[in-house]
């Protein structure tokens, strides 16, 4: 194997990235072609395309088709959320996980919920209320809606003893995720299920993901007073 073909694909990034840091490509300039990207630097042009991608994903550059790939005029900073696996995010504070399913139906999904999902027609979805705990005490409230269609493995699941949110997260990709985070005071429902008292300071997370244009899940979840929520950038 020739060095060229050695180089990781984070290294070119890198490398790119420094010389937007350093002035070599200014605000607004157009990088040379990704060949000759590749050839400068000793990778493939795979390599380089990938590389070049993230950057672009990331907000730092602009690539066109057929008009090249420019730094971006006003670079946006884009976080990276990952969905969880609450059992893991639950372990990683130190604290022994548990789960509790609430209620399970496969019933009419109501307009609020196709709407979040893009479906126009009547649908039968499976709804999934769950409970997350952190050493006995409420973690998370969980309210899901599933699309059996896109994932029908999911009517045959034990969820009594398995979460949907591990499940899926394991088990179907999406290749899109529509994200809300809403701060918000308990109602009688989520003070119920969360120990709270009433009118306490919440956060729900609003999630609805997609693999192509075939929906999958939308989730509320409702975390516990003074849940904090990680990303990176």
């Amino acid at each position: 194997m020739t060095a060229r073909l050695r180089h990781r694909w984070t290294d070119i990034r890198d490398a790119v990235h420094a010389r937007v840091l350093n002035g070599t490509y200014r605000a607004g300039d157009k990088l040379p072609r990704d060949e000759d990207l590749a050839a400068e630097l000793g990778c493939s042009r795979s390599t380089m395309q990938r590389a070049m991608q993230d950057l672009s994903d990331s907000g730092l550059l602009e690539r066109r088709r057929r008009g090249g790939t420019h730094v971006r005029a006003d670079p946006v900073t884009r976080a990276r959320l990952d969905i969880p696996i609450v059992r893991r995010e639950v372990e990683g504070i130190g604290a022994v996980y548990g789960y509790r399913l609430r209620h399970r139906a496969y019933r009419n999904a109501p307009r609020e919920v196709l709407n979040r999902l893009r479906l126009e027609a009547p649908r039968k979805l499976l709804r999934v209320e769950a409970l997350h705990l952190a050493d006995g005490a409420p973690y998370i409230a969980e309210d899901r809606w599933v699309c059996p269609e896109t994932v029908p493995g999911i009517l045959d699941l034990d969820l009594s003893e398995q979460s949907a949110n591990e499940w899926l997260v394991r088990n179907t990709p999406y290749s899109r995720c529509d994200l809300a985070v809403t701060a918000l005071q308990a109602d009688a429902p989520a003070a119920s299920a969360l120990h709270c008292a009433p009118g306490a300071a919440l956060l729900a997370i609003d999630r609805t993901t997609w693999i192509d244009a075939a929906p999958i899940t939308t989730v509320r979840s409702i975390c516990r007073p003074g849940y904090r929520l990680l990303t990176s950038i």
